[in-house]
């Protein structure tokens, strides 16, 4: 996302090298999902470039490769696994979590192949899984089926939020197209473990954003208080806006735990000018 088009020149320089952006989008936030890393491994070199542009604290949350997930379904992965968490190792601890995004077809039978994939996995990383079957959130047996097959591991079960985008017709084009791609599931508020991670989608107004993610800014700051270490990641269709949104998000739960650190300044878009 730190090159998407219309964030540059209006959020972030325009001018900037591709292996710029990234240092420069870490001025905004502190942590990205690697939804790229779905499509393809990315090359060693490049990840080497991403890990230089962000101090040691800055959070990926990385999507394992869909030949992993989507194509193989989690069996005789060993080939494309190790190569991506070769590719990933320059990362280090700024690789907070890597993200099993599982599709909507992987239903309550298949959380024993899950199980025994992530207990294959290496205990150096951590990981998240994101499920898109409606049995895990219409029946109690396959949730807490789920959950057992995630705390077997320490692993933590994404919320991905989409009650907001769905609550009213779309009325953008965004909007429609997102109605079309998302899952429409209900919202679910439970951590497992100290580093939940949250992926929460509103709406192209920014207001009926704000006012959605209300009850996520109080989830988080009771999180906070429990010691809990969460990670959200702030989404409109468009997300045209994401940026500014993630920071004012940011600002909410600060409201509600004033010792939260706060962001540091954003690069400058542009030029300083006298009017």
């Amino acid at each position: 996302m730190w090159s998407y088009a219309p964030w540059q020149g209006r959020f972030l320089p325009p001018s900037l090298a591709p292996r710029e952006r990234l240092s420069a989008y870490a001025t905004w936030c502190n942590a990205v999902e690697g939804n790229t890393t779905f499509y393809a491994t990315p090359a060693l070199d490049t990840v080497r470039a991403w890990a230089g542009q962000v101090g040691p604290d800055f959070r990926f949350v990385l999507k394992l490769p869909r030949a992993i997930t989507h194509e193989h379904r989690l069996a005789d992965v060993g080939v494309p696994l190790r190569g991506f968490l070769a590719a990933i190792e320059p990362l280090g601890p700024r690789a907070h979590s890597l993200w099993v995004q599982l599709p909507p077809s992987f239903g309550p039978a298949d959380v024993g192949a899950l199980g025994g994939f992530l207990k294959r996995l290496p205990e150096q990383h951590r990981y998240c899984v994101e499920v898109r079957h409606r049995a895990f959130f219409a029946d109690p047996r396959s949730e807490r089926e789920l959950e057992r097959a995630l705390g077997d591991v320490g692993a933590e079960w994404v919320s991905f939020d989409t009650t907001v985008l769905f609550g009213s017709p779309p009325a953008s084009d965004a909007e429609r197209e997102a109605w079309t791609k998302k899952p429409r599931l209900p919202r679910r508020s439970r951590a497992l473990t100290a580093r939940p991670v949250v992926r929460y989608i509103g709406r192209d107004d920014v207001a009926r954003t704000v006012a959605g993610w209300q009850h996520w800014a109080d989830v988080v700051a009771g999180w906070l208080g429990e010691g809990r270490s969460p990670t959200v990641f702030i989404h409109t269709p468009d997300n045209v806006d994401a940026l500014d949104l993630a920071r004012r998000f940011h600002d909410d739960v600060r409201a509600r735990r004033p010792e939260v650190e706060p962001l540091p300044e954003p690069v400058p878009a542009g030029p300083p000018t006298l009017f």
